[in-house]
């Protein structure tokens, strides 16, 4: 069945966390489901009983490429970089990024959490988390960065531990293999050797990336309850109800 899911496809539930297990087959990741296969929309349906689409990406890359539409599914879109001073998670920005790649990310993982609009887009995604219990699947492009922020958010919130967070983050690595492999063809001989090397950077995950959203948390926040509650303005209960709903 795996040929037919979306790229970097995954459950992040069923995992044991603080208190009990995070409940499977609600809460589903992956890249752009961009002309998509009848086959890929009939698994999103039936096998995952998918109702809800939430896409990260920003305004100009939904037009260019917009999702397929699935039947009986709603989409949300939450241009979480639209403010950012720093984007390096679209194709455009990878492909026409300057400088060192690695560096641009870890900047754009700190807008991530300090921008207005991320912290608005995270927290509308996080709410409507507390009002509808139906399954949902969350992306970007790529599915690894605007959208690995949001599952490290949502397993934080459930009880993971670092480790359980950084092992999901970073299995977009392995998950991406392919289509980054395809991408870094595709351009091979229209830029140049440093910038494809640049590009392969853009296209994968660093534990580095992630450790700086966390430490740009703390930096500004002083602890994630406070990013949660100052960050993106989430009621004082938000925890305890998000794990009274989806931990069991």
């Amino acid at each position: 069945m795996s040929q037919i899911q979306p790229v970097n496809f995954r459950d992040i539930g069923g995992i044991p966390v603080a208190n009990g297990t995070l409940t499977p087959n609600i809460f589903f990741r992956s890249g752009q489901v961009v002309d998509i296969s009848n086959d890929t929309v009939n698994f999103l349906q039936n096998s995952c009983s998918l109702k809800r689409i939430y896409d990260f990406r920003s305004a100009e890359e939904v037009q260019k490429m917009p999702d397929t539409k699935i039947p009986s599914v709603t989409f949300t879109h939450l241009d979480i970089l639209q403010t950012a001073k720093a984007n390096q998670a679209s194709m455009d920005e990878m492909v026409e990024g300057t400088g060192d790649a690695h560096e641009n990310m870890l900047t754009t993982y700190e807008q991530m959490v300090t921008s207005d609009s991320a912290c608005h887009g995270y927290a509308q995604f996080l709410t409507d988390l507390l009002t509808n219990n139906d399954p949902l699947l969350f992306h970007c492009f790529a599915g690894k960065d605007r959208t690995g922020f949001a599952a490290a958010l949502i397993l934080k919130i459930a009880g993971a531990n670092d480790h359980q967070i950084m092992e999901d983050y970073l299995k977009t690595n392995t998950l991406r293999k392919k289509a980054n492999q395809q991408i870094i063809a595709y351009f091979k001989n229209t830029i140049s050797t440093e910038h494809l090397q640049q590009l392969q950077i853009a296209l994968n995950v660093a534990p580095e990336y992630l450790n700086r959203a966390n430490d740009t948390i703390i930096n500004t926040f002083g602890s994630f309850n406070n990013y949660l509650h100052e960050g993106l303005g989430l009621e004082n209960g938000f925890v305890s109800e998000f794990r009274h709903q989806y931990v069991k």
